[in-house]
Parts: structure tokens; C-alpha cells; sequence
């Protein structure tokens, strides 16, 4: 049964926005703290982004700050990442993921997450 669905990735030019959607068909995700993790070929994933079930408190990681912005719609089921002023290393296979605590001081940690969606590809090329 899939849990988490990403969409919104495509190929974009360098200084280009795109945004990120992640859909939780099968899952109420209002109480559950939400992040965005990508995994570049070759290497590790890393967390990019994360938000509170209540939405106060994003976490973002340094690479990102200031560019990506993450949101979420919990009458939706949904939550967003809206990328700016890409750049070619955020070239990657974004995740979105669950963690079903309403907050997580580790939310950037993919050892925390419950439920994983399967991506969605950004390249990012002039």
C-alpha cells in the first residue's frame, strides 16, 4: 500500500525554482513530524528538510538555508518543498519521509523515519 507519493521534480537550469509535493494517501500525517531527503548518484541521502506536526519548527540543512522552504497542509494530507536559486549539487532523487512523533529534535536523521515515499528525480543542468 503506498503511504507517501512525491511529485514535482523535473529537469530545471541552474537559478530555477521548482516545488516539491508530498501526498499521504494512506496515512494521517497531521500529528507527525515530516521531512524531505535527497540522495545524489553515488552518494549518501541526507536530510534537506523537516517540520513539526504543528508546523512551527523547521530544520533545514546547511547546503539548503535560505534557498528551500518547507511547508505542509495538514487539512490536505500534504506537505511541500519549495525549491529557489537551484543549483546543479541539488541534483538528486528527493524523498519525502514520515516520522510519526509529533517532533523530533533528529528529523534530518533517516534512522528516525517511519515511512518513506519513492522519490521523485530534480536534476538540475544548464
Amino acid at each position: 500500500q503506498v503511504q507517501l507519493v512525491e511529485s514535482g521534480g523535473g529537469l530545471v537550469q541552474p537559478g530555477d525554482s521548482l516545488r516539491l509535493s508530498c501526498a499521504a494517501p494512506a496515512l494521517t500525517i497531521r500529528y507527525s513530524t515530516m521531512a524531505w531527503f535527497r540522495q545524489a548518484p553515488g552518494k549518501e541521502r541526507e536530510g534537506v528538510s523537516c517540520i513539526t506536526s504543528s508546523g512551527s519548527v523547521t530544520s533545514y540543512a546547511d547546503s539548503v538555508k535560505g534557498r528551500f522552504t518547507i511547508s505542509r497542509d495538514s487539512e490536505k494530507n500534504m506537505v511541500y518543498l519549495q525549491m529557489n536559486s537551484l543549483k546543479p549539487e541539488d541534483t538528486a532523487v528527493y524523498y519525502c519521509a514520515e516520522d510519526t512523533r509529533p517532533y523530533s529534535s533528529s528529523c534530518l536523521e533517516a534512522r528516525t523515519m517511519d515511512h518513506w515515499g519513492k522519490g521523485t528525480l530534480v536534476t538540475v543542468s544548464a
